[in-house]
C-alpha cells in the first residue's frame, strides 16, 4: 500500500506522542502498512501524576502499543538528556504529537516549555537529519472566534491555545529561514476514535457518552446541547491527514476536520441508535465561562495542498468505533 504515493519502507520514522492517542495510531498504521520501516517511539508514559485541576499530565499507556515491534524510547521533551537518545538515529520523517494538550490547565510555564521550548529542539533535529516535520497544532488557536475557523485568523484564549499558536509562528519562521525543509502543522479538531480510552476524562464525547448508555444511564449533557457545535473527525481521517502532510504543496498550517459542524445531541442520538437504547436525554447546566458553541473548519486549503478528502461522517465514525467503545466498557483507563 502507498500512502499519497509515498514508500515508508525503509525510512526511520520517530513519534513523539507514539503512545498517546493519534501518535499510536500512527504507529501501527506504519507497521501494518510499511513492515519495513523503522518506527521509533518517543513517549514519557502515564504517571499518577495529576495538574490542579485533576487530569493526567500525561496520557501515553503501553496498552495502546501492545503489539508494536518497533523501538521505544522512554523519555520527556523537558529533558535534554531524554533528547540525545534520539541522537543515534537518522530520522526521515518526525511526527510531533508529545504535548500537554489539556485546554484547562492554566500553569503557563509548564505549557509553554513543554509545548513550546521542545518544539525548538524538534525542529533542529530535523533540520540536521533532513527530516520532514509534521506537527500536532491546534484548533485551540483560534479561541472563541466565528465559524468557520480560518488559518490566518486567530485568538487563543487559553496556555494551550497560545502554545500551539506560537509553534505555529515558530515553523512559519524556520520554514523560511530553510526553504528546504518540509515543515506542515496541522490543527486538529475534535478528533475521536480508537485508543483514546486511556486520555481518561479528556477523552471524547463519543466514548464518555457511550459508555454512560451502556451503564444504562441516559446521556448527560449540556443545556441546549441542540445548539452546541463542534466539527468532530474520526481518528482514520486524521492519520490520513499526517500521512498526506508529508508531502505538501506547500508549507503551513493547515485545519483538519471535516468542515462540518454537529451538535453534542446528534452524538448521543447516533450514539443510541447504535447501541439499540431509548433512555432519553438529561440535561444540566454549563458551568464552564467564555465555553465555545461552535466550531467548523474552513478546510479548502487542506485539500487544495495536501489532497486531503475526509472519509467519515460522525455516523459512519461512530458506527465504525462501536465495536471499541462496547469492548472497553467496564475497563480501567488507568
Amino acid at each position: 500500500m502507498m500512502d499519497n504515493k509515498i514508500d515508508f519502507n525503509n525510512k526511520t520514522i520517530l513519534i513523539t506522542g507514539g503512545a498517546g492517542f493519534i501518535g499510536s495510531n500512527l504507529v501501527f498504521h506504519f507497521q501494518n502498512n510499511f513492515p519495513n520501516s523503522k518506527i521509533v517511539v518517543f513517549d514519557c508514559f502515564r504517571s499518577n501524576e495529576v495538574f490542579q485541576n485533576g487530569n493526567l499530565k500525561s496520557f501515553g499507556h503501553y496498552k495502546n502499543l501492545i503489539g508494536f515491534h518497533g523501538d521505544i524510547i522512554c523519555g520527556n521533551i523537558n529533558n535534554s538528556n531524554d533528547l540525545l537518545l534520539l541522537g543515534k538515529y537518522k530520522f526521515d520523517y518526525i511526527f510531533h504529537h508529545a504535548a500537554i494538550s489539556d485546554t484547562r490547565v492554566y500553569d503557563q510555564e509548564i505549557i509553554m516549555k513543554t509545548n513550546v521550548n521542545s518544539f525548538y529542539d524538534l525542529l533542529e533535529i530535523a533540520l540536521k537529519d533532513h527530516s520532514v516535520m509534521v506537527y500536532a497544532s491546534s484548533a485551540a488557536a483560534y479561541g472563541n472566534l466565528h465559524s468557520p475557523q480560518t488559518v490566518g485568523k486567530e485568538f487563543p484564549e487559553n496556555p494551550y491555545g497560545y502554545s500551539k499558536y506560537t509553534m505555529d509562528k515558530i515553523a512559519s519562521r524556520y520554514s523560511t529561514e530553510h526553504p528546504n525543509l518540509t515543515i506542515v502543522g496541522l490543527r486538529f479538531f475534535n478528533v475521536y476514535g480508537p485508543r483514546e480510552f486511556y486520555k481518561a476524562k479528556t477523552s471524547s464525547m463519543v466514548i464518555q457518552l457511550g459508555h454512560q448508555i451502556l451503564n444504562g444511564k441516559a446521556p448527560r449533557l449540556f443545556n441546549d446541547s441542540k445548539k452546541i457545535l463542534r466539527d468532530f473527525i474520526f481518528i482514520d481521517d486524521v492519520i490520513q491527514a499526517n500521512i498526506q502532510a508529508c508531502k505538501p504543496k506547500k508549507n503551513g498550517v493547515y485545519n483538519v476536520a471535516t468542515g462540518i459542524s454537529r451538535s453534542f445531541q446528534e452524538i448521543a442520538d447516533i450514539l443510541q441508535k447504535e447501541l439499540q437504547t431509548n433512555l432519553g436525554t438529561e440535561y444540566f447546566s454549563n458551568p464552564y465561562k467564555g465555553y465555545q458553541t461552535n466550531t467548523q473548519a474552513d478546510i479548502s486549503t487542506t485539500k487544495k495542498n495536501l489532497g486531503f478528502d475526509p472519509k467519515f461522517s460522525l455516523e459512519l465514525g461512530i458506527k465504525t468505533y462501536i465495536p471499541e467503545i462496547i469492548r472497553l466498557h467496564g475497563d480501567e483507563n488507568s
